[in-house]
């Protein structure tokens, strides 16, 4: 097993058996709207993955939470963008709260390898 980018609290990303994890991953500007804080985590997801020898052609799964369901459509618009036709399974939550008013969405990730 190998871990990336270890914090106070979780590691941004586990690899086991040819398997990529990554943490809950969410925007660094909070104060941009659902497509802005979407490619903000697109790129993250980029970088993680790349250092993890992997990329976004790979993934498995994208669990996505977000906070207005009215506004997924602005997340589907950068998400699709950043994708392209590598469509991994997703599923989408509304949830409450993500600890900020301002945070919009966060995402899960699993890649292959």
């Amino acid at each position: 097993m190998n871990r990336i980018k270890q914090g106070k609290t979780l590691h941004a990303v586990t690899i086991h058996g040819g398997v990529v994890y990554t943490s809950g991953l969410v925007a660094d500007d909070i104060d941009t709207d659902m497509g802005g804080q979407t490619r903000q985590i697109c790129e993250k997801v980029d970088d993680l993955l790349k250092e993890a020898g992997t990329n976004k052609t790979k993934l498995i799964r994208a669990q996505i939470y977000i906070t207005e369901m009215s506004k997924k459509p602005d997340m589907d618009t950068a998400w699709l963008d950043w994708l392209g036709d590598d469509l991994p399974c997703r599923c989408t939550v509304g949830v409450d709260d993500l600890g900020d008013p301002r945070r919009l969405i966060e995402v899960v990730i699993t890649a292959a390898q």
